[in-house]
């Protein structure tokens, strides 16, 4: 399995042997007019009045993804109780920074205000997100001009959770992601790292220390340790076994030996507003 998810089509695989008879399937729910804006949502088999819910965004550089291609997200968190929203949204070239920032906002704004219809409590709503989409997740729990656009603000967010996220990348040197900045004018308010206060959501960081794409230390460790000086409920781990891809690719049921990343997703999840900790 590991030396598959090597090779071209990693996520396809996960995809074939993901299950599908643990949970509910409502797709294309449309929260905008563009093809792009769209979203799944995944319901647990079991009806509970009070399921926390988790709006997940997907990686890609801002330039690829689809949320077809990460059922095996979805599929983990409704197994554990969570409704789970996996959210498409515009990517380069059809858009740049910040258009995909508004189309995450709005993807969240209409999640809020209707999952109540899908089992969901709006009362434990929180955010997700690997690589890109972690960055596109932080930005909207730290920078309150984003839900501010859609009448709401970061108070609704029960907390945020980051897997391998770029947060302080400044100057870009991924080619893939300059012309998504404007590099080389990229501005200064693109980075999460410069919107933090002592307001911020809870926040739970997971990272890969042999993560080669994006650097845990500068980014995962010194945000996690930022968020905590001002006194914000963190919680950051770091784990051995995984790298930038598998890390997510560890929320897929074959896989979920290689790091406990559902597990801590569940946990921060179900224990509302966590005390600060972390793991070395």
């Amino acid at each position: 399995m590991l030396a598959a998810l090597a090779a071209c089509s990693p996520l396809k695989l996960v995809d074939r042997v993901t299950p599908s008879d643990s949970y509910r399937l409502t797709a294309g729910v449309a929260y905008g007019p563009d093809p792009r804006q769209m979203l799944d949502i995944y319901q647990p088999l079991k009806p509970l009045p009070d399921h926390p819910v988790v709006v997940f965004f997907y990686g890609g550089t801002w330039n690829s993804g689809s949320r077809q291609q990460y059922r095996f997200v979805g599929e983990a968190l409704a197994s554990q109780g969570i409704v789970a929203v996996v959210a498409d949204y515009r990517l380069y070239p059809q858009v740049r920074y910040p258009a995909f920032l508004k189309d995450n906002a709005a993807a969240v704004a209409w999640a809020y205000r209707h999952i109540g219809e899908y089992g969901g409590n709006p009362q434990r709503f929180f955010l997700m997100g690997h690589s890109s989409g972690a960055y596109n997740a932080a930005m909207l729990a730290l920078d309150p001009r984003w839900l501010a656009a859609e009448g709401l603000t970061p108070a609704i967010l029960h907390g945020w959770i980051g897997l391998a996220g770029p947060y302080d990348f400044l100057p870009i040197e991924n080619p893939e992601a300059k012309p998504v900045f404007f590099a080389p004018h990229e501005p200064p308010d693109s980075q999460p790292i410069n919107h933090l206060s002592a307001s911020a959501p809870p926040a739970l960081l997971i990272a890969a220390n042999s993560d080669s794409l994006v650097n845990p230390q500068r980014n995962t460790h010194q945000l996690a340790g930022r968020l905590r000086a001002l006194g914000v409920p963190v919680q950051d781990f770091y784990y051995d076994r995984i790298n930038h891809v598998t890390l997510v690719g560890s929320l897929a049921k074959p896989l979920r030996w290689l790091a406990p990343v559902l597990p801590d997703v569940v946990a921060f999840v179900g224990a509302g507003l966590p005390a600060s900790s972390s793991r070395p």
